[in-house]
This record gives C-alpha cells, structure tokens and sequence, in this order.
C-alpha cells in the first residue's frame, strides 16, 4: 500500500528532493576507534531487530480510538469544540489526531535515515562513520515500523512545514556538525519525548511496542550525537559557537511550534485558527511542550553549547529545570519498558501455543 495513497491533503507531491553540496571524507587510518563510540557501535550491531517478527501485527486498533489514549490528553478536549462534537465526530477527530502524530513520527524517520546516510559520507572519523551505518538501518526498520502502523490506521499526512523546514536546513548545511546538531538532538530528541508519551499513555499493545522499540535505538542515536558533538565542540572558535547556538535556539522554538496539527483542523472542516488558540492555550498543550525538552536540555548542557544565550532561551521556555535530568536512568527505563513488551509478547506466544496444544489433547483423547 502506497501511504500517499492515504492522505486526506490532495496534491501532495510523490518525491521531495533537497539540493546539497557537501564533501565526502574517507578515513585512510583505519585506527582503533575511541573507545566509547566503538562500543556504541557495538551496542547497534548487538540490538537490530526484526520490526516483521517482534512486532505483535496481529494486534487490532479501536476504529473510534486507535491508540487507545485519553480524551484529556488532547489540546482541545477542554474546549467547546469538543464538548459540542457528536461521539460520531470526537471519534472521527480522535482518529485524524492520533494518525497526524503517527505520520509525523514516520516522517521524521525517513529524514533522520537521510541524515545519517549523509553523516556516514559527511563526518571525518571512521568510528563514528561505522555508528551511523547502523543508525540508517535503525531508521529504515522505524520507516517500516510506522508505515504498518499507519496502514491499519488508514489515514496519513504529509510532513508538516515547521518539520520540513528544519530537516530542509539540516541536510542544505555543508558543516557535518551541524546535521548532528538538527537530527541527533533536536529531532530526536524531541521524539524521544513524543514517543515516551505514546508509550506511556497508549492502552494499545501495538502502539506500546512499536514506540517502546524505537525508542530503545533512538536513546542510541541521541548519545551517539552527544558523544560525537561533545569531543568536536571544544575546538570551535568564538564565532563558531555563536553560530550553532544560534541555530539551536531557533531550531528549539521553530519545534516547538510544530504540534500544531493545523493539517488536521482543516480536513476536519474546523475553524484552524480558532482551534490552534485553543489548543495552545490548553493546560496539557503547556505540559506536552514543556515535557519534549526533556532530552534536549541535559544534552546541549553536555556538548558546551551552554552560553547565556542557550540558557535564557531554555528558561523563557520553562525548561532549564531539565539541565540536571538523568540521562542514564531514561535509558535504562527506555531497555526496561521493551524488554517488558518482549516479556508480555513471550508469555502471551507461550500460553496461545499451550491452548492450541491442549485443545488437540482434549481432541484426541475424546476419539
């Protein structure tokens, strides 16, 4: 199934192409590699995954609630425009809403597989070259991932603009550094936060697994970014720095803005600007955009990019709290959470065998 074939928004261009000059760096030393970044790059190699045979695909999806989340969760439950929708159309919304967000998901995926194809080509060291051949194919199995997903659900939407725009700029810059500083910490970042979300609030086994297994490799890929900017950044000049703490700043408001789901309201036959005001207004909206900088803080602190500028920029948004966030505890609580969903699918394979077996038994001993 073509997912263009999906979306609600006619005229949607099949391809997107984004010019771009940059020089490819080949790594004749061949050398050990740091320490830390090869066994990253083991970490990758040890933890591929099948999205075909771990995903439980046989799991349904509510038609009125997909993913099976909250009403409250939404920007506009608290809002007259809900509380004057038939169930009818709240589930009808609900369905639009929860597979803009999948969509987005998707998207991003295929612009961070793009990203690290360009970083394997882009950046000087061979360790971190061998770290981002692995995170295309981590990209690639999430493109799969989602589009299943979304199959089921059978509405999908194009990348939004505030997203496009940024994958745009990551990809036109010509510096290695900075497609890392785009995609590894903002984008990722963000939807590591997004995703958790998902993963925390669904009922849904299918959405739980599918975004409890992406993110244990995208909490990779983030410290990938992290490891590799933190040994590069010390050696920028003064104006160098100003530069990508200039980019990051925009980059943090520019993605901030981009849950508006504008697309949405308008398929839906909604006032857009109405329900972008409301939305934005809403208590759980602040939280949700709030709770996506969660990621991002600790690690930008990390790579030195922590001049008063950052800091204020981060303080004006409510989120310098995250500064001190532990890194490694969302990590392992990233492992635990999938290793879980892999627990529950093994005991629910296990006792669906176990039936089929005892009913043959039953069978048998009647004849």
């Amino acid at each position: 199934m073509a997912l263009r074939d999906l979306y609600p928004i006619p005229d949607i261009d099949p391809v997107w192409t984004v010019p771009q000059e940059f020089e490819t760096a080949f790594d004749w030393r061949y050398d050990e590699g740091r320490k830390h970044m090869m066994h990253l790059y083991q970490k990758g190699k040890d933890m591929q995954w099948d999205a075909i045979s771990r995903v439980d695909w046989d799991e349904e999806l509510d038609p009125d609630n997909p993913m099976q989340v909250p009403d409250e969760l939404s920007g506009l439950y608290h809002t007259p425009i809900w509380q004057k929708a038939s169930e009818r159309e709240k589930a009808h919304m609900r369905r639009h809403f929860q597979a803009w967000t999948i969509s987005q998901f998707l998207q991003g995926e295929q612009a961070a597989m793009i990203c690290a194809a360009k970083i394997v080509q882009q950046v000087p060291d061979l360790d971190s070259k061998f770290y981002a051949s692995t995170q295309v194919m981590d990209e690639a199995r999430h493109v799969e991932a989602y589009k299943k997903l979304l199959e089921k659900f059978g509405i999908a939407y194009p990348m939004t603009k505030p997203l496009q725009t940024l994958v745009d700029q990551a990809l036109r810059d010509s510096r290695w550094d900075m497609t890392y500083l785009a995609m590894q910490v903002v984008i990722e970042g963000l939807a590591l936060a997004a995703f958790g979300n998902i993963r925390d609030t669904s009922k849904n086994k299918l959405t739980q697994q599918v975004n409890a297994f992406v993110m244990q490799d995208e909490s990779r890929h983030v410290a990938f970014g992290r490891l590799a900017l933190k040994d590069y950044y010390p050696h920028l000049t003064d104006k160098e720095r100003d530069e990508r703490e200039e980019f990051l700043v925009e980059a943090c408001y520019h993605m901030r803005d981009r849950f508006e789901q504008r697309e949405t309201y308008e398929i839906l036959g909604l006032d857009v600007e109405e329900c972008v005001r409301l939305q934005n207004e809403s208590g759980y909206m602040k939280m949700f955009r709030t709770m996506l900088f969660q990621r991002i803080v600790p690690i930008v602190r990390d790579i030195g990019l922590w001049s008063n500028k950052i800091q204020k920029a981060y303080a004006d948004m409510g989120v310098l709290g995250f500064a001190d966030t532990d890194q490694a505890a969302l990590v392992a609580e990233d492992n635990r959470r999938a290793e879980e969903l892999d627990e529950e699918a093994r005991r629910a394979r296990a006792a669906y065998v176990k039936g089929v077996a005892d009913a043959g038994a039953r069978v048998y001993a009647a004849e």
